[in-house]
Order: C-alpha cells, then sequence, then structure tokens
C-alpha cells in the first residue's frame, strides 16, 4: 500500500509570498519559509500525495532528474518530519 502524504491539520497559518510559502505553527511556535521548490511540494502536500507524485511534481516543474528530485523530495520530507508537520496515512 502507498502511503498518503498531507501537512498536520491543526494550528498551521501559512501563505504563498513570492514563490515561497511562509508559515506559522502556532502549536510549536515555530517559523518556516520554504524555497521555491518546497513551495511546490507544499502545495501538493495540501492535495494529499504520495512521495512518488512529489518526485514527478519537481521533476515535471523544474526538468531535473528522478534521482535529484528524489533526494530533495526525501530531505523535505524529513524536515517537515522533524517539526511534526506531516500526516502519513
Amino acid at each position: 500500500m502507498t502511503n498518503k502524504l498531507g501537512l498536520r491539520a491543526s494550528a498551521l497559518d501559512w501563505r504563498v509570498i513570492d514563490d515561497e510559502v511562509v508559515m506559522l505553527d502556532a502549536e510549536q511556535s515555530t517559523y518556516i519559509a520554504t524555497n521555491p521548490s518546497g513551495t511546490v511540494l507544499w502545495a501538493a502536500l495540501q492535495q494529499g500525495v504520495t512521495r512518488r507524485q512529489l518526485i514527478d511534481a519537481l521533476v515535471a516543474r523544474y526538468g531535473i532528474d528522478d534521482e535529484r528530485a528524489a533526494r530533495d523530495t526525501d530531505a523535505f520530507l524529513a524536515e517537515l518530519r522533524a517539526r511534526d508537520l506531516l500526516a502519513e496515512s
């Protein structure tokens, strides 16, 4: 079974400003800003996606190879997990 990934539903407030996501986690009192590729991944996570779909989104947007897109995706997901922002089902 493929896991669906999304963002934690509670206590997150975020906006897209100039191709960057600026997010406030009220639950943990932290602030995060993403780069443009993080913004692509963040937007996809709002819909609920698989890891493969995230990789494909980066490949489509930036024309990079699967290997690089997978590394970037995994690093982004690891950061979200470490901050308790990722929901997995």
